[in-house]
């Protein structure tokens, strides 16, 4: 069956905002930062992601990183995001990939965090802003999202965002050199949106 299109027409600059927070694309002035936090919270982030590459903090990776994000976005297929805080310290990223367009209109979600920003709220209020946009401006009808069953506190955000637990896939994605079983979520433009959440531990 074929697949056809069904979007605005550019969304190169978009900026999103939340409760505390902004969301916009990587660029490149953002590589010292990214990087930085990256670095210091590899220990944090190394057994929720698959394997990073040997020089995935480089200056030249993340040059490739962001030509390929930005192709992305001009080609409908994945909308990626750095997270900041108001006063422009990053906190983290977040991705809407896997655009699918006809009759599924759907798009996948994954996000990181970096280690001295979590617990904070920073992605709760990132992940209602860009369901918000995925379903408002992008006009998907599903966002799909998935995590490894021991990870409590990704399940717990997602179910507080509306989504639903709709399966368990073995084997699943390959996570720190591992093929490993994820639980599996949805979440509808026409589910009910889930009530503002404080966020903690303001400051």
């Amino acid at each position: 069956m074929a697949l056809f299109r069904l979007y605005p027409a550019s969304h190169a600059a978009t900026l999103l905002r939340g409760e505390g927070i902004y969301l916009r694309p990587p660029e490149m002035r953002d590589y010292e930062a990214w990087a930085d936090l990256r670095a210091q919270s590899r220990v944090f982030l190394t057994p929720w992601e698959p394997t990073w590459p040997g020089d995935d903090l480089t200056h030249a990776a993340f040059r490739r990183r962001v030509r390929r994000n930005h192709q992305e976005i001009a080609n409908d297929e994945a909308y990626p995001f750095l997270i900041f805080r108001d006063d422009d310290v990053l906190v983290g990223g977040l991705i809407l990939g896997q655009i699918k367009r006809g009759v599924v209109q759907a798009a996948t979600l994954g996000y990181w965090l970096g280690a001295p920003h979590a617990r904070q709220g920073f992605m709760s209020a990132a992940v209602r802003a860009v369901t918000g946009y995925a379903f408002a401006t992008l006009r998907l009808h599903r966002i799909e999202a998935s995590c490894l069953p021991h990870n409590e506190a990704s399940m717990k955000l997602l179910e507080r965002m509306g989504f639903t637990r709709e399966g368990y896939a073995r084997a699943y994605l390959r996570i720190n050199g591992v093929w490993q079983d994820h639980v599996l979520f949805g979440l509808l433009e026409t589910d009910p949106v889930p009530l503002r959440v404080a966020r903690r531990n303001k400051t």
